[in-house]
């Protein structure tokens, strides 16, 4: 039986919950073998990432090129990528491999506070991977960041998706489990042509650790089954709510969510 193969590129959690980790979990959770390339090692629990270390970009790149001369990857995600040297090494493996569809996750900063981004490496990340991007999948923290301003609203999540899209991605969805103005969890998608709004009911959990890299996951999963952008969205969607619905108390801290939530 053959079945979909996806990469993610991205950091070690050592928690377990966020990062490679959670990639691999929601990968395979949504039926694809994941293959991974570990970009950095970070020292990181339920609480807090307490240090981290990137790895030369050229063992990246490595890794790269033993996945994709190996196995028939049919979706990519990328998450911290954190800084120019890995940014503009990961950008030309994609190219030169023609790794697609991509979802490139701008992962920037942790829940506890600790930078997984180089303040001098935001551009590069605009410049090198977000023209790559079939998606690009901001929370409303981290698209701030990219376009300027406070976004805090549904409406100010849309304004930035137009303005992301114009950097290059094929579409964008910005994440707005952040959305401070909104009453409901408010996700937005434009996919170059329209807004697609995806809402359901905040869940009152402290227990959603690493549901930023397990949505984008997801999202590359289904593209590798196949599934349309905005159809991929909304599947990633409602396998994020489920598994957050699900959370797992483990830990001192933001418990992770449950990937495998329906084994249960």
């Amino acid at each position: 039986m053959s079945i979909p193969v996806a990469l993610t590129i991205a950091g070690s959690d050592s928690g377990g919950g966020a990062g490679i980790q959670a990639d691999i979990k929601a990968m395979q959770a949504n039926g694809v073998f994941a293959a991974s390339v570990i970009t950095a090692i970070t020292a990181q629990n339920t609480v807090a990432v307490t240090d981290a270390l990137d790895l030369p970009p050229s063992l990246i790149r490595s890794q790269v090129e033993a996945v994709m001369t190996d196995l028939p990857v049919a979706a990519a995600k990328t998450g911290m990528l954190s800084s120019i040297d890995i940014i503009t090494t990961v950008a030309a493996a994609v190219r030169d491999f023609r790794i697609t569809p991509l979802v490139v996750d701008p992962v920037m900063i942790s829940k506890s506070g600790f930078s997984l981004l180089q303040d001098d490496a935001v551009q590069a990340l605009i410049d090198d991977m977000l023209p790559l991007a079939t998606v690009c999948t901001p929370n409303a923290h981290e698209a701030a960041r990219l376009v300027g301003g406070a976004i805090l609203t549904a409406s100010d999540a849309a304004e930035a998706a137009r303005a992301i899209h114009a950097m290059g991605p094929g579409a964008v969805l910005v994440k707005g489990g952040h959305l401070d103005d909104e009453p409901e969890a408010v996700d937005v998608l434009f996919d170059g042509q329209e807004v697609h709004i995806i809402r359901s009911p905040r869940i009152d959990t402290p227990h959603t650790h690493g549901t930023g890299c397990t949505y984008a996951a997801a999202i590359a999963a289904r593209l590798a089954h196949g599934d349309r952008v905005a159809d991929a969205v909304r599947s990633a969607h409602d396998y994020v709510y489920d598994a957050i619905k699900a959370g797992l108390p483990i830990g001192k801290g933001h418990g992770p969510t449950d990937h495998f939530f329906f084994l249960r």
